[in-house]
């Protein structure tokens, strides 16, 4: 499945920066503690692998950040346990759940079957209080807030131009780019997400400034650098600088941070019960929250916002989200069942799809995923820490399958 992918890679919006090296604020970098040397090198090492399975529990210690207010009140899930008995498949080898998850460097795992917990695990330090880096699953997170923003007026129209919110990018690549583009990643923005640490490629320069050196923020680089390649719409091309400016229009929409329009229209509604967090490409008040890969919750409020999707919509009897926006985010129109013609994976509004079946996952780098099968009526959530960027998708996407036909 990797192979059909943009370039191999192109799950994340985060990748392993493993240098040594410090990397210090430019002159015109904001002042603040954020911008000492300490944490400059410490986020520039954040994917050290030996201390990913700690960094990715503490990113509110390296980055500035946002905070998402849980409810006052949780809702409350049941415990149904399911054994995950049997045997998985790992790089062609038969092994036991325990043995499955230790290979796979697995963190947390949560499985809920028909709105019930049948299995939850947590190791490596991770406990039920911990919110957990997701990477790239935010950005499915972030297009159900567009959702929101759609349904409440904020967005008149997913058929409305970037720039009719971002006037600023008027004259780059994002002129005649409309946010149903870049939904579905389809902006024809000239972008290529490869990683190349110590090389020049276009997502370590913006990681490097945005995310490590706090010196400008993706959406800046968006108004700087973004130049047309193809037409928009015409073709898919997976793009954090996308999903950045999806952020960047949904916060100019809404008149307010992603993090308390999310605090407001999703966290609280459902029922959260901790508070989670973004973190920032810059310390306040020149930073926005790193919209592309940039959350972090705990497990259960994870499966929360999975059973949320499975439920239509509607959480603990609240309708949160609309049943038409759900299936409008997770359901391939026809002729975008593929992301590619010899594809066997595709991309709707922010969420990867399978066309044989009506699965689909929200997919972070280092194996995070949020994986919805409605007509198994199973939520996995698997948080990890694996020691590249591209983990073990294939053999995690078979075991959540094996796992979501278990029956007690």
């Amino acid at each position: 499945m990797r192979s059909n992918k943009n370039n191999a890679i192109a799950l994340a919006a985060l990748a392993s920066l493993t240098s040594t090296a410090a990397l210090s604020a430019e002159p015109d970098a904001p002042e603040s503690v954020w911008t000492t040397a300490t944490l400059i090198d410490s986020r520039a090492n954040m994917f050290h692998p030996a201390l990913n399975h700690l960094t990715f529990q503490s990113l509110d210690k390296m980055f500035s950040t946002r905070a998402v207010a849980a409810a006052s009140a949780a809702w409350q899930l049941e415990e149904a346990p399911l054994e995950l008995d049997g045997t998985f498949t790992l790089e062609g080898e038969d092994v036991s759940l325990e043995e499955f998850l230790e290979g796979t460097t697995t963190n947390g795992l949560l499985v809920i079957k028909d709105g019930k917990i049948a299995y939850e695990r947590y190791r490596n330090g991770l406990d039920e209080t911990t919110p957990h880096a997701v990477f790239s699953v935010s950005k499915s997170i972030l297009a159900t807030l567009v959702g929101l923003a759609v349904e409440d007026g904020s967005i008149a129209s997913l058929d409305d131009k970037v720039v009719d919110y971002l006037p600023a990018l008027a004259g780059t690549g994002y002129e005649d780019v409309s946010i149903l583009d870049v939904l579905r990643m389809r902006s024809g923005v000239d972008w290529e997400e490869v990683y190349e640490f110590g090389g020049t490629t276009q997502l370590t320069e913006v990681h490097d400034n945005a995310l490590v050196g706090y010196r400008y923020r993706w959406c800046d680089y968006a108004v700087s650098s973004a130049e047309g390649k193809y037409e928009p719409g015409e073709r898919f091309n997976y793009s954090t600088l996308d999903t950045s400016v999806l952020g960047c229009v949904l916060a100019s929409a809404v008149g307010t941070t992603v993090a308390e329009y999310m605090t407001e229209k999703l966290w609280q509604p459902a029922g959260m019960e901790f508070d989670a967090y973004w973190i920032m490409d810059g310390p306040e008040p020149v930073g926005d929250e790193f919209y592309g890969a940039g959350f972090n919750a705990t497990l259960r409020d994870l499966g929360r916002f999975g059973l949320m999707m499975l439920e239509q919509g509607e959480a603990n009897g609240t309708q949160v989200v609309s049943a038409d926006w759900v299936a409008a985010s997770t359901v391939s129109d026809p002729g975008y069942e593929r992301i590619a013609d010899d594809a066997t994976i595709g991309y709707q509004y922010q969420w990867w799809t399978f066309p044989d079946r009506e699965a689909y996952s929200a997919i972070g780098i280092n194996n995070q995923f949020v994986y919805i099968d409605p007509q198994s009526q199973t939520v996995i959530v698997k948080l990890s820490h694996t020691p590249n960027a591209q983990g073990w998708e294939e053999d995690t996407l078979a075991f959540f399958e094996k796992v979501s036909q278990l029956t007690p």
